[in-house]
């Protein structure tokens, strides 16, 4: 049996890639420390969450808990190992192929890239949803809305195209202004309590908090809220150095945690939760405890937020696009590269899909109740779980295949004890398990029934997961010789 190229006797030529060796001519290595936990940040913390789970009641700082310790952290170490065994472009889509051929290899990337695609729409109802929470008057037609929505998509595409160094650096402002909203949401709390108000929600938590299965949806909701650890990996060919790859999962973590804990606990202080809005609450809460008008503020620069989110979101899964393409799964042309060295073809066909899907979701309905913008937010983030925590599921059990696989590798990039390693693998897939059932067991408003809530979400899962198959299964047909062309001609995955 022939060698890998990674140096591990036994394994066959299948388990190489074109994308290892072509990617990192093709990109440049911009990316430091500071810019991977941006990313991380702007991809794991989607703040809106703090408002959606404190339907739970007192139970949500136990589902947060249990979130952390079953999957963000084990998610962090499973993530690193990985990441130093194979710093390529890609990610999970390559992890997978590595541990397991090449067709998991696809569904891996499918199934991480797809949600991709969703959170960006999303994002733009997100948009929508803030700007409703500054003055419910606005975008209140659907086509209005999706019109919004369609401008973030192709703003961010128009960001993605860019110099990647000039585009990261137009992020890393805006996460100065995430965090001053951060801080402003957590604070507003304590300025509601300074005035002599009571806490607006009990936080006791009764014996009978946790016993039936419809509060427990909420884990599901709290593992949502986590996806996404190894996102940043995905330009794995683009990070400077090794060393970066722990420091964003530790400090990237940290920041994760403590915001949804201080974000959540002011929420439930200030905002009853038969008022409490899933979507916006975290700005009436500052609406309420400091002012309408500075809540607003914080409103309209959440609103600045999650467009710039909605770049980093599309050049990230854009990646999984462009290492497909190098590897004749999709056109080569999406494995192509502008002269500002970034994916543009990639970017631009995962913002067509988008806007494609927006166009289905909004411009049929021609009237809706004010509360449209946020039941598509939540159906489709229910659905983002589903079809993510799929992929996840494999990005925990790689740890033990690529192990097998690769024993002299693994062993010279460990920092973490396999005992850990292994404790993490199985934690996170139960957890991974876990969520996608517990989702289907009630809806996470009360603005939805739970037979609607599951056809909705079901739908878009089932449809998700069929695409993906289709692709791979049509991919096959003639993909030999297409490899053979392209090993012979790289320098053609080059300059668009």
């Amino acid at each position: 049996m022939a060698a890998d190229m990674t140096g591990e006797p036994g394994m066959t030529p299948e388990r190489t890639m074109i994308s290892e060796t072509v990617a990192p001519t093709l990109v440049g290595r911009v990316l430091n420390s500071f810019d991977l936990v941006v990313i991380f940040v702007a991809l794991v913390l989607f703040i809106p969450n703090a408002s959606t789970v404190q339907f739970a009641g007192p139970a949500a700082f136990v589902f947060w808990g249990l979130g952390f310790l079953t999957f963000l952290i084990p998610g962090g170490f499973v993530t690193a190992q990985l990441g130093r065994m194979f710093p390529e472009e890609g990610s999970l889509y390559v992890w997978t192929h590595k541990a397991l051929g090449s067709f998991w290899g696809f569904f891996a990337g499918f199934a991480a890239w797809w949600p991709g695609v969703l959170v960006m729409i999303l994002s733009g109802s997100l948009v929508v949803s803030l700007s409703q929470s500054i003055n419910s008057s606005l975008f209140s037609k659907p086509w209005q809305q999706g019109l919004i929505v369609l401008a973030v998509l192709w703003f961010s595409c128009l960001l993605g195209t860019l110099r990647f160094r000039l585009t990261q650096s137009y992020v890393n402002v805006q996460f100065v202004l995430y965090s001053f909203c951060l801080l402003m949401i957590g604070i507003s709390g304590f300025v509601w309590l300074a005035g002599g108000h009571p806490a607006a929600n009990s936080f006791a938590l009764h014996g009978s908090a946790l016993t039936g299965w419809g509060q427990w949806t909420f884990f599901s909701t709290v593992i949502l809220a986590l996806l996404g650890i190894e996102v940043p990996m995905n330009m794995g060919a683009e990070i400077k150095s090794e060393r970066s790859i722990k420091r964003y999962l530790f400090w990237g973590c940290l920041v994760v945690i403590v915001a949804y804990l201080w974000a959540t606990w002011s929420n439930m202080v200030v905002v009853p939760v038969a008022k409490n809005n899933a979507t916006y609450g975290i700005i009436q809460t500052v609406q309420i405890a400091i002012s309408h008008t500075f809540g607003s503020v914080v409103g309209f620069i959440l609103v600045l937020i999650f467009i710039s989110d909605t770049v980093v979101y599309n050049y990230s899964f854009a990646r999984l696009m462009f290492v497909s393409g190098l590897e004749r799964r999709l056109p080569h042309q999406f494995g192509q590269v502008n002269r500002n060295k970034v994916p543009a073809n990639a970017v631009i066909a995962q913002t067509v899909i988008a806007s494609i899907a927006t166009a289905i979701i909004y411009f049929p309905i021609q009237s809706a109740s004010s509360n449209y913008a946020t039941k598509v937010y939540l159906v489709l983030l229910a659905a983002v779980t589903v079809v993510w925590c799929t992929s996840m599921v494999l990005l925990f059990a790689d740890v033990f295949f690529v192990r097998r696989a690769f024993p002299q590798k693994f062993r010279q990039v460990q920092r973490t004890p396999w005992a850990l390693l292994a404790l993490c693998g199985v934690v996170g897939v139960i957890a991974d398990a876990a969520a996608v059932v517990l989702l289907f067991w009630a809806p996470w408003a009360p603005i939805f029934t739970r037979g609607g809530w599951a056809l909705a979400v079901g739908t878009i899962t089932v449809a998700s997961i069929a695409v993906g198959l289709v692709i791979f299964f049509v991919s096959e047909r003639g993909r030999g010789a297409r490899l053979q062309r392209a090993a012979a001609t790289p320098a053609q995955a080059g300059l668009t």
